[in-house]
């Protein structure tokens, strides 16, 4: 069977489990909501941020007040999930519209001396399609799926210009000895703060693209570890481990470097036909590690169960902000469900650029949801991670099933009334552990890289690196 024809019947299967098809159906024969002329497109990807580390979402300590006035102009969304819960295979989803059942890339696979497992030739990217649709567009901060010399170049990939770390190893230094400028390597003398660097270029690309459509993938690399910053600023005579107190700081920095990108956007009067999409990349790595469940960083937000390299809640679920004066409704909180391979369609979509044939996304457009409108709920969304031992996830209507090895246990939990994830309801629900089962087998599509069996994924991967990447 042809890649192709397989998708296909991922589809249908999931229709036919699904009990809420109809829905479905009936929606994607709605006429599109009508659009505003082509918006700029702004995707902020802030690296290991958890949703409880933003104000808006119950952080209690840590300082996000940009953040914060950004969710009152815009909707938040709480239930915005990442492609999967490691860095290069959740912005593989991002970049790709394709779940992790069968991107191209499923774990963090690094490749000597510098970068990681590239995207294929052949890879559509949104960035592509917006780039043919007369859109300026530019990838700074970290890109970590292919160096330049191979077919994941971002170069290669739709983008126009790129500025910042290519591999996602040579990120963990924020006061590395080089970044790139496109392809070029820029030597620095290991004493500059790479994200002053990032940000001034971004600011002044974004300058240069005001009159014309643009997209900007700013993928931040705050507050990912290692745990270092140029200023403690209000943290620096807190009483805290030196780690605690540069966690914080790098928070707050990010936070402040998205006030700088939205000041300009007012500065430029294009505040208005510009959306800008917040989100992290995957769950937190800190305060599930580090810092033993966020006892110095306390939240009255949802206590989701795990992080990083989970298939728990805690491991996928963002802090989604998205922001368009005029468009996108300020001040609401929607609960609908969405997720990152959805990202490619909705860009298109708020382009007004037409999907090529050969683009097989997972996605739908979520237009209408981030104009103030509902989407009914789709047949199910599905996750995979080979970091070691394969695992997977899939959530359908409110029930989230998570298998932690092939061939093991399915867990079942009701997010309706579970959305710590705390009991296990598999023994009781025999025929949803079943429809589970099923959906997993149906999402999964062999990968020679990815096999889906512990021995073999074992030998792949001989030293798993999960939650450093």
């Amino acid at each position: 069977m042809n890649s192709t024809a397989q998708h296909t019947v991922i589809a249908l299967t999931a229709l036919l489990l699904s009990p809420w098809a109809a829905l479905h159906a009936a929606d994607a024969a709605k006429p599109a909501a009508k659009l505003p002329a082509r918006p700029n497109i702004i995707l902020l990807l802030s690296d290991d941020l958890g949703q409880r580390d933003v104000g808006c979402f119950g952080q209690q300590v840590l300082r996000t007040p940009r953040l914060d006035q950004m969710a009152k102009e815009g909707t938040r969304f709480p239930q915005l999930y990442c492609g999967t819960s490691i860095c290069a295979p959740s912005r593989t989803s991002l970049m790709t519209g394709l779940h992790c059942g069968h991107t191209p890339v499923r774990g963090n696979r690094e490749i000597q001396p510098e970068g990681q497992m590239p995207l294929p030739a052949g890879t559509i990217t949104v960035a592509q399609i917006l780039k043919r649709a007369g859109y300026a567009t530019a990838c700074t901060g970290k890109w970590g799926m292919g160096m330049f010399d191979t077919t994941g170049s971002p170069l290669k990939l739709g983008f126009d210009h790129f500025y910042g770390y290519n591999c996602q190893r040579h990120a963990h230094n924020y006061f590395p000895k080089y970044l790139y400028s496109d392809d070029r390597r820029i030597e620095l003398n290991g004493e500059i703060y790479a994200q002053n660097l990032i940000a001034d270029e971004t600011l002044a690309w974004v300058r240069q693209q005001k009159d014309r459509p643009f997209f900007l993938y700013y993928a931040v690399t705050l507050p990912h570890g290692n745990y270092q910053i140029d200023s403690l600023g209000q943290f620096a005579g807190k009483p805290w481990p030196a780690n605690e107190k540069a966690y914080a700081a790098m928070v707050s920095r990010l936070d402040s470097d998205v006030g700088r990108l939205l000041d300009l956007l007012k500065e430029l009067g294009i505040d208005e036909r510009t959306i800008v999409i917040f989100s992290g990349d995957n769950g937190n790595t800190f305060n599930t590690m580090e810092n033993k469940a966020g006892r110095r960083f306390p939240s009255t937000g949802d206590k989701l169960r795990g992080g990083k390299g989970t298939m728990y809640e805690g491991g996928l679920r963002q802090a989604g902000i998205v922001r368009w004066p005029g468009h996108v409704p300020a001040g609401r909180v929607s609960q609908a469900p969405w997720a990152f391979w959805d990202f490619l369609p909705t860009a298109a979509d708020l382009a007004g650029a037409k999907l090529p044939e050969a683009c097989k996304t997972d996605g739908r457009s979520v237009v209408p949801l981030l104009l103030g409108g509902e989407i009914p709920s789709r047949p199910y969304f599905y996750w995979e991670l080979h970091e070691g031992t394969p695992i997977q996830a899939v959530r359908f209507d409110h029930w989230k099933a998570v298998r932690n090895r092939p061939g093991g246990p399915i867990e079942l939990y009701d997010l309706r009334t579970d959305i710590s994830e705390a009991t296990d309801i598999a023994a009781a629900n025999p025929d949803l552990v079943a429809q589970a089962d099923s959906l997993m087998r149906s999402a999964h599509v062999d990968d020679p890289n990815w096999p889906m069996q512990i021995k073999r994924a074992a030998k792949a991967k001989k030293k798993p690196i999960r939650g450093t990447n």
